[in-house]
């Protein structure tokens, strides 16, 4: 499937000729981002042929009662850890039973970071199935929209280069 880069996001467009052309499914879980990932992926022509959805999971109780985070997780770890983006990763597959789940949670600011984890800290999961998740954090400067931006970025850059890296199916 081609599409221009100048209309569209390049790295959506990417993942979505990898995804097509390997046959594979993708769902996200989305914390900081707010469905911004989502976004970029649902504005590309054809993109319902592997993408199936996403979840914008801001509250810890929906991460708890949706995707199926455990309380001794975020008590343990916070919203903000690999532990929970892992889980969320896994939630997420679980539900919508896709090859390929994404999972992202962070402060995005201006407010709300500590000493331990201070604004533009980002923790983020890729779940393949039958394969180990990819858990990542990185710590992101700019506005609160900047910092979005780039977690999104970053996520979808990872992604494709993880996908690249198996050469394998997935499925």
């Amino acid at each position: 499937m081609q599409i221009q880069c100048q209309v569209y996001d390049c790295l959506a467009r990417s993942l979505l000729s990898i995804c097509v052309d390997r046959k594979l499914t993708i769902s996200f879980a989305e914390s900081c981002t707010g469905g911004h990932l989502a976004a970029r992926i649902t504005k590309l022509p054809g993109c319902s042929q592997f993408f199936l959805g996403s979840i914008v999971a801001y509250s810890n109780q929906m991460k708890v009662d949706v995707l199926g985070v455990n309380q001794e997780t975020l008590k343990s770890y916070g919203a903000v850890s690999g532990q929970v983006v892992e889980e969320m990763a896994r939630g997420i597959m679980r539900l919508t039973q896709s090859d390929i789940a994404v999972a992202i949670s962070g402060i995005a600011g201006p407010d709300g970071g500590s000493d331990e984890k201070p604004v533009g800290t980002i923790w983020s999961a890729i779940a393949f199935k039958n394969k180990p998740c990819v858990v990542w954090k990185s710590h992101l400067n700019g506005t609160r929209q900047e910092i979005i931006e780039k977690a999104s970025e970053e996520i979808l850059s990872v992604l494709i280069k993880q996908l690249t890296l198996i050469n394998t199916t997935i499925k």
